[in-house]
């Protein structure tokens, strides 16, 4: 049985899934960036380090959005929201 929640339900359409989807634009722009900061900085170790660090935390961002979504949904799932 399940109880539908209409206001979660607009919170979740209008709110917390465009933010998701723009901190996951966000951090797949960090980790490119530090692709490329990687590529054209061969010669200088700082910068090819800085890169690495963007990538890394690119990765860390785009998996804690991608969790943040599935919790969404599980907790959408559970409540009845769309």
């Amino acid at each position: 049985m399940t109880i539908e929640i209409p206001l979660l339900d607009r919170i979740n359409q209008y709110i917390v899934n465009p933010a998701i989807g723009g901190l996951i634009a966000v951090a797949l722009v960090v980790f490119l960036w530090g692709m490329v900061e990687l590529f054209l900085a061969k010669d200088n170790a700082e910068r090819v380090q800085r890169g690495k660090a963007h990538m890394v935390w690119g990765v860390i961002g785009l998996a804690i959005m991608v969790s943040v979504f599935g919790i969404m949904r599980v907790i959408c799932n559970t409540v009845g929201c769309a």
